[in-house]
Protein backbone atom coordinates (compact mmCIF):
# COMPACT_ATOMS: atom_id res chain seq x y z
CA UNK A 1 0.00 0.00 0.00
CA UNK A 2 1.17 3.88 -0.52
CA UNK A 3 1.77 5.78 2.40
CA UNK A 4 -0.73 8.44 2.11
CA UNK A 5 1.46 11.67 3.40
CA UNK A 6 4.04 10.07 1.65
CA UNK A 7 2.58 10.35 -1.82
CA UNK A 8 1.18 14.14 -0.59
CA UNK A 9 4.43 15.25 -0.01
CA UNK A 10 6.08 14.39 -2.82
CA UNK A 11 2.87 15.66 -4.97
CA UNK A 12 3.66 19.36 -2.93
CA UNK A 13 7.26 19.28 -3.62
CA UNK A 14 6.97 18.76 -7.55
CA UNK A 15 4.41 21.63 -7.31
CA UNK A 16 6.50 24.02 -6.33
CA UNK A 17 9.25 22.82 -7.97
CA UNK A 18 7.45 23.53 -11.23
CA UNK A 19 5.98 26.77 -9.97
CA UNK A 20 9.62 28.01 -9.56
CA UNK A 21 10.66 26.74 -13.15
CA UNK A 22 10.15 30.19 -15.21
CA UNK A 23 8.67 29.43 -18.05
CA UNK A 24 10.32 29.51 -21.41
CA UNK A 25 9.41 32.47 -23.72
CA UNK A 26 11.11 34.11 -27.15
CA UNK A 27 12.37 37.00 -25.06
CA UNK A 28 14.21 34.75 -22.23
CA UNK A 29 15.97 32.23 -25.04
CA UNK A 30 16.69 35.28 -27.11
CA UNK A 31 18.23 36.74 -24.07
CA UNK A 32 19.87 33.46 -23.06
CA UNK A 33 21.55 33.12 -26.75
CA UNK A 34 22.96 36.55 -26.36
CA UNK A 35 24.11 36.18 -23.36
CA UNK A 36 25.91 32.81 -24.17
CA UNK A 37 27.27 34.14 -27.87
CA UNK A 38 25.30 31.79 -29.73
CA UNK A 39 24.71 32.98 -32.93
CA UNK A 40 23.40 30.17 -34.25
CA UNK A 41 20.11 30.29 -32.09
CA UNK A 42 19.94 33.86 -32.90
CA UNK A 43 19.57 32.95 -36.35
CA UNK A 44 16.66 30.20 -35.57
CA UNK A 45 15.06 32.48 -33.44
CA UNK A 46 14.82 35.30 -36.08
CA UNK A 47 14.04 33.12 -38.95
CA UNK A 48 11.04 31.65 -36.66
CA UNK A 49 9.84 35.20 -36.43
CA UNK A 50 11.33 36.13 -33.11
CA UNK A 51 11.41 39.84 -33.10
CA UNK A 52 15.18 40.71 -32.73
CA UNK A 53 13.98 44.42 -31.26
CA UNK A 54 12.66 42.63 -27.95
CA UNK A 55 14.33 43.73 -24.62
CA UNK A 56 15.08 42.09 -21.63
CA UNK A 57 13.25 42.88 -18.31
CA UNK A 58 15.45 45.95 -17.68
CA UNK A 59 14.65 47.62 -21.40
CA UNK A 60 17.56 46.59 -22.93
CA UNK A 61 17.11 45.96 -26.46
CA UNK A 62 18.82 42.58 -27.28
CA UNK A 63 21.30 44.10 -29.59
CA UNK A 64 22.49 46.89 -26.93
CA UNK A 65 23.15 43.80 -24.39
CA UNK A 66 25.02 41.56 -26.96
CA UNK A 67 27.48 44.76 -27.04
CA UNK A 68 27.60 45.50 -23.72
CA UNK A 69 28.48 41.99 -22.78
CA UNK A 70 30.63 41.94 -25.96
CA UNK A 71 28.55 38.53 -27.41
CA UNK A 72 30.30 40.01 -30.96
CA UNK A 73 28.85 36.85 -32.92
CA UNK A 74 25.57 37.08 -31.50
CA UNK A 75 25.52 41.32 -32.25
CA UNK A 76 26.41 40.13 -35.99
CA UNK A 77 23.23 37.94 -36.09
CA UNK A 78 21.32 40.70 -34.97
CA UNK A 79 22.96 43.55 -37.00
CA UNK A 80 22.06 41.24 -40.08
CA UNK A 81 18.39 40.97 -39.13
CA UNK A 82 16.15 42.52 -41.47
CA UNK A 83 13.93 44.44 -39.29
CA UNK A 84 16.59 45.34 -36.42
CA UNK A 85 16.22 48.91 -35.52
CA UNK A 86 19.17 50.70 -34.51
CA UNK A 87 17.62 53.58 -33.05
CA UNK A 88 16.27 51.72 -30.39
CA UNK A 89 17.53 52.91 -26.68
CA UNK A 90 17.75 51.58 -23.16
CA UNK A 91 16.10 52.89 -20.53
CA UNK A 92 19.67 55.12 -20.27
CA UNK A 93 18.65 56.38 -23.89
CA UNK A 94 21.79 54.58 -25.26
CA UNK A 95 21.13 53.11 -28.75
CA UNK A 96 23.77 49.71 -30.60
CA UNK A 97 26.34 52.54 -31.97
CA UNK A 98 26.92 53.86 -28.56
CA UNK A 99 27.26 51.32 -26.57
CA UNK A 100 29.72 49.54 -29.32
CA UNK A 101 31.44 52.90 -29.15
CA UNK A 102 31.89 52.69 -25.50
CA UNK A 103 33.10 49.49 -25.86
CA UNK A 104 35.40 50.42 -28.41
CA UNK A 105 34.15 47.87 -30.82
CA UNK A 106 35.10 48.94 -33.98
CA UNK A 107 34.19 45.93 -36.45
CA UNK A 108 30.62 46.02 -35.28
CA UNK A 109 29.96 49.84 -35.37
CA UNK A 110 31.27 48.97 -39.18
CA UNK A 111 29.08 46.30 -39.93
CA UNK A 112 26.49 48.84 -38.63
CA UNK A 113 27.44 51.82 -40.76
CA UNK A 114 29.00 50.31 -43.62
CA UNK A 115 26.80 47.03 -44.32
CA UNK A 116 23.14 48.80 -42.49
CA UNK A 117 23.85 52.27 -43.13
CA UNK A 118 22.73 52.72 -39.27
CA UNK A 119 22.68 56.46 -38.25
CA UNK A 120 25.85 58.03 -36.56
CA UNK A 121 24.39 61.03 -35.14
CA UNK A 122 21.98 61.10 -32.18
CA UNK A 123 20.66 64.29 -30.53
CA UNK A 124 22.25 64.23 -26.97
CA UNK A 125 24.66 62.23 -26.43
CA UNK A 126 25.89 60.57 -29.04
CA UNK A 127 28.16 57.18 -30.07
CA UNK A 128 31.39 60.15 -30.57
CA UNK A 129 30.54 61.17 -26.92
CA UNK A 130 30.97 57.40 -25.52
CA UNK A 131 34.13 56.63 -27.70
CA UNK A 132 36.18 59.81 -26.65
CA UNK A 133 35.37 58.97 -23.23
CA UNK A 134 37.12 56.28 -23.17
CA UNK A 135 39.51 57.27 -25.34
CA UNK A 136 38.78 55.19 -28.55
CA UNK A 137 40.46 56.77 -31.19
CA UNK A 138 39.98 54.53 -33.86
CA UNK A 139 36.50 54.37 -33.32
CA UNK A 140 36.44 58.64 -32.79
CA UNK A 141 38.70 58.76 -36.31
CA UNK A 142 35.95 56.01 -38.12
CA UNK A 143 33.19 58.62 -36.53
CA UNK A 144 34.82 61.33 -37.87
CA UNK A 145 35.48 60.48 -41.20
CA UNK A 146 31.79 59.02 -41.85
CA UNK A 147 30.35 62.46 -40.53
CA UNK A 148 29.60 62.21 -37.12
CA UNK A 149 28.93 65.70 -35.95
CA UNK A 150 32.23 66.73 -34.09
CA UNK A 151 30.95 68.90 -31.80
CA UNK A 152 27.97 66.82 -30.58
CA UNK A 153 26.02 68.54 -27.65
CA UNK A 154 24.48 66.47 -24.88
CA UNK A 155 21.42 67.55 -23.27
CA UNK A 156 24.25 69.60 -20.54
CA UNK A 157 26.09 71.10 -23.49
CA UNK A 158 28.86 68.85 -23.16
CA UNK A 159 30.85 67.46 -25.96
CA UNK A 160 33.04 64.70 -27.38
CA UNK A 161 36.27 67.29 -26.39
CA UNK A 162 35.18 68.18 -23.45
CA UNK A 163 34.52 64.26 -22.35
CA UNK A 164 38.07 63.21 -23.70
CA UNK A 165 39.91 65.72 -21.45
CA UNK A 166 37.70 64.38 -18.66
CA UNK A 167 39.15 61.03 -19.15
CA UNK A 168 42.41 62.16 -19.47
CA UNK A 169 42.66 60.66 -23.24
CA UNK A 170 45.31 63.36 -24.50
CA UNK A 171 45.67 61.52 -28.18
CA UNK A 172 41.81 61.38 -28.28
CA UNK A 173 42.11 65.57 -27.67
CA UNK A 174 44.47 65.84 -30.32
CA UNK A 175 42.45 63.83 -32.41
CA UNK A 176 39.44 65.57 -31.99
CA UNK A 177 41.17 69.36 -32.24
CA UNK A 178 43.13 68.41 -35.78
CA UNK A 179 39.31 67.15 -37.04
CA UNK A 180 38.41 70.84 -36.23
CA UNK A 181 36.76 70.39 -32.69
CA UNK A 182 36.28 73.51 -30.98
CA UNK A 183 37.67 74.34 -27.45
CA UNK A 184 35.41 77.67 -27.22
CA UNK A 185 32.37 75.57 -26.45
CA UNK A 186 30.93 75.62 -22.88
CA UNK A 187 28.08 73.40 -21.13
CA UNK A 188 25.34 74.79 -19.69
CA UNK A 189 27.75 75.52 -16.21
CA UNK A 190 29.86 78.09 -18.73
CA UNK A 191 32.51 75.27 -18.63
CA UNK A 192 34.95 74.95 -21.72
CA UNK A 193 37.21 72.36 -22.33
CA UNK A 194 39.76 73.92 -19.93
CA UNK A 195 37.67 73.96 -17.75
CA UNK A 196 36.78 70.68 -18.15
CA UNK A 197 40.41 69.08 -17.73
CA UNK A 198 41.29 71.41 -14.95
CA UNK A 199 38.43 70.01 -12.60
CA UNK A 200 39.60 66.52 -13.66
CA UNK A 201 43.31 67.08 -12.95
CA UNK A 202 44.34 66.96 -15.97
CA UNK A 203 47.27 69.64 -15.81
CA UNK A 204 48.91 68.35 -18.92
CA UNK A 205 46.08 68.16 -21.04
CA UNK A 206 45.08 71.56 -19.69
CA UNK A 207 48.28 72.98 -20.58
CA UNK A 208 48.24 71.72 -24.19
CA UNK A 209 44.73 73.42 -24.38
CA UNK A 210 46.00 76.52 -23.13
CA UNK A 211 48.85 76.90 -25.37
CA UNK A 212 46.36 75.42 -28.77
CA UNK A 213 44.07 78.47 -27.42
CA UNK A 214 46.43 81.09 -27.71
CA UNK A 215 48.11 79.98 -31.15
CA UNK A 216 44.76 79.66 -32.89
CA UNK A 217 43.05 82.36 -31.41
CA UNK A 218 45.65 84.44 -30.47
CA UNK A 219 44.30 85.33 -27.24
CA UNK A 220 44.61 84.06 -23.85
CA UNK A 221 41.85 82.03 -22.87
CA UNK A 222 38.88 83.00 -20.24
CA UNK A 223 39.66 82.63 -16.36
CA UNK A 224 38.63 79.04 -15.27
CA UNK A 225 35.58 78.54 -14.61
CA UNK A 226 34.38 76.39 -11.61
CA UNK A 227 30.85 74.38 -12.07
CA UNK A 228 28.17 75.70 -9.56
CA UNK A 229 27.23 73.98 -6.32
CA UNK A 230 24.17 72.03 -6.61
CA UNK A 231 21.46 73.60 -4.92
Amino acid sequence: MFDVKIVRRGLAIAALTLAGCAVATPASDMRKAVEFDDANTVQKLISRGVDPNLVDDRGNPMLVVALREKSKKAAAALIKAKNIDFDKTNPAGENALMMAALQGDLDSIKLMVDGEEAEINKKGWAPLHYAATNGHNDVVKYLVDHAAYIDAESPNGSTPLMMAARGGHIETVKLLLDEGADMRLKNQQGMNVIDFALLYNQKEIADGLRSRWIKVYSAEPPPPVKPAAPK
